[in-house]
């Protein structure tokens, strides 16, 4: 049956649970992180030509080998980061409570690629494990967890499962829905990290919106000579342009896409700039296991 754009149809989510595995990294008796495990494996990384509102930037779509490593389930949280920047310094100060949208739940904002880095150098001198910002490869790998769509969660995405501006905007010439999917809220805010309750096949939640996640790599207008190995993709100089990944709750939903892609010098700082850690645990580290709710 045909539909309009103000007749769409209405979407159904079915959960199911799945198995993963992850280990606990405590910061203190109530902070912890919570790492799940990433296999290796191979994936396509970029849009497909025919995907709706793909950027060249995107492109070309090509195949990627990444090796296990271990990320962190959420975006840091602010109890997280607090934890970590009461820590010994390593090579920068740390502001003990950036963020604008304040909550021990919330994803930390308002800090710098080069906060980020630092929050990693004293969270590893601490544990003696080798934390850091993930690869754009990793960070997409993960976001997608085996699937093809556009989201993890298939074709189109609501505001019933991501933190994102779900109404139209004629500023930016935004519309707050995505193909077939409706529109939905515009939350002006962070939402805590567990307030979807949605994880993808990885155990993963925020991939989609909230706040952009830095990466480690410096960017790349396009994927032309791109490494195919998962490693970060560096060029000469520190102050270029990092990686931002995921959308926001500022962005609409084409930029949330797993495989979209933005920039910002690594001295920004704004309340849409999160992250997450990774780590390349090793193997001998038992995980344990969980069941994860997925929907």
């Amino acid at each position: 049956m045909a539909t309009t754009q103000d007749q769409k149809p209405k979407l159904s989510f079915q959960r199911r649970q799945q198995t993963v595995q992850f280990f606990v990294e405590r910061l203190s008796d109530a902070v912890a992180i919570e790492m799940m495990q990433i296999p290796a494996g191979s994936f396509l990384m970029g849009s497909p030509e025919d995907e709706l509102e793909r950027l060249e930037r995107e492109g070309p779509q090509h195949e990627v080998n990444v090796a296990t490593f271990f990320m962190g389930k959420y975006s840091l949280t602010q109890a997280q980061w607090r934890a970590v920047a009461a820590l010994p310094q390593v090579s920068q100060v740390l502001e003990p409570d950036p963020s604008g949208f304040k909550g021990d739940q919330r994803p930390v904002e308002q800090v710098s690629w080069y906060d980020a880095v630092e929050f990693c150098d004293r969270l590893s001198a601490h544990t003696g494990r080798a934390y850091r910002l993930p690869t754009e490869a990793e960070w997409e790998c993960a976001c997608r967890a085996g699937t093809t769509t556009p989201f993890h969660f298939g074709e189109t995405i609501t505001t019933d499962l991501a933190n994102y501006r779900g109404t139209d905007n004629e500023e930016y010439e935004w519309s707050g829905s995505y193909g077939q999917g409706p529109k939905g809220e515009y939350r002006e805010e962070t939402t805590p990290v567990d307030h979807f309750g949605v994880a993808n096949a990885f155990g993963l939640c925020d991939m989609h919106g909230n706040v952009w996640e830095w990466c480690f790599d410096q960017w790349h207008e396009s994927y032309e000579d791109a490494p195919v190995n998962g490693n970060a993709w560096l060029s000469d100089g520190d102050e270029t342009q990092r990686v931002l990944r995921g959308g926001s709750w500022f962005t609409d939903p084409r930029r949330c896409r797993s495989a979209s892609r933005n920039d910002a010098t690594p001295e920004n700082r704004y309340y849409i700039l999160g992250f997450r850690v990774v780590c390349s645990a090793p193997m001998s580290l038992v995980p344990l296991i969980a069941a994860i709710i997925l929907k």
